[in-house]
């Protein structure tokens, strides 16, 4: 029994983190916004925004392994709107970096980053976790992934959970990188110019993407 169920579970094992790394890898506006929030506030507030996203990304993978087609399908009528709805999203946090960056350059006031901040742990994992999930293209991708690797035989509660775990883990590894880099950048941006111009060009990016994907 243990020699036919390991080369299962590993199987289900690779999946997973080939899953997690490819949904988690492309940089888009979630990414942007997660390195830009870790450079203006701290690391420990970026690695818990990376914990949202890879939470979202786990329920994702948890809900195409247990639903495959009917999820898949009950999604199409409401596609459109929750693309709608994460690209406002996204816009918002665009425009609300860009207004605090140039409120931070005109008053001079950089020295208690972290502090002045309003963003904190508990915040940013909420924020990042609901625009994760307002994020069609996940669950699409997820449950793409799952009809098209689902053999003719039922798949065990083990192995959907192995495939679970590794996909949060996989993402999760992924995202606190990003954060870590964010971290970095805020370090090495310290002057008033330095940041402004970051903050600006973080919410450019993020606006373009967020048109982009409507």
């Amino acid at each position: 029994m243990g020699t036919d169920t390991a080369p299962v579970m590993t199987a289900a094992l690779v999946a997973g983190l080939l899953a997690g790394y490819g949904i988690a890898i492309p940089v888009g506006a979630v990414a942007t916004y997660l390195v830009s929030l870790t450079a203006r506030t701290s690391l420990r507030t970026g690695a818990c925004a990376a914990l949202g996203v890879a939470t979202a990304d786990g329920l994702y993978a948890l809900l195409a392994a247990l639903g495959g087609t009917a999820l898949a399908a009950a999604l199409q009528p409401v596609l459109t709107p929750l693309r709608w709805a994460s690209a406002l999203v996204l816009l918002a946090l665009a425009v609300r970096g860009a207004v605090t960056a140039l409120r931070r350059y005109r008053a001079r006031s950089l020295t208690t980053r972290a502090q002045r901040d309003p963003v904190g742990p508990a915040r940013a994992y909420a924020t990042l976790l609901g625009i994760t999930l307002l994020n069609p293209t996940t669950v699409v991708y997820f449950a793409a992934l799952v009809l098209g690797s689902r053999a003719t035989e039922a798949v065990s509660a083990l192995e959907q959970g192995v495939f679970v775990l590794a996909a949060f883990l996989a993402s999760a590894s992924w995202q606190l990188l990003l954060a870590g880099g964010g971290a970095l950048l805020g370090r090495a941006l310290t002057g008033h110019r330095g940041r402004l111009v970051t903050g600006l060009v973080s919410s450019a990016v993020i606006a373009v993407l967020a048109v982009l994907m409507l």
